[in-house]
């Protein structure tokens, strides 16, 4: 069973200032896009977990 992502904790979901809203800054094709917005469980293949410790673990 194929775990369901969740957009707004994606590093790629990223407020955008000029029309005020969060966007996804993913470049979905025309066919990505379509089984994005028709299925409710879609897995974002680009899905990226917003771990800003990310780097800190490499340091150390």
């Amino acid at each position: 069973m194929a775990e369901q992502t969740n957009c707004e904790s994606c590093a790629n979901y990223v407020y955008d200032e000029e029309s005020d809203c969060y966007c996804c800054e993913v470049d979905l094709d025309e066919d990505e896009m379509y089984r994005f917005l028709s299925d409710t469980f879609y897995q974002c293949p680009y899905y990226q977990l917003d771990d800003e410790y990310r780097i800190v673990r490499k340091q150390m």
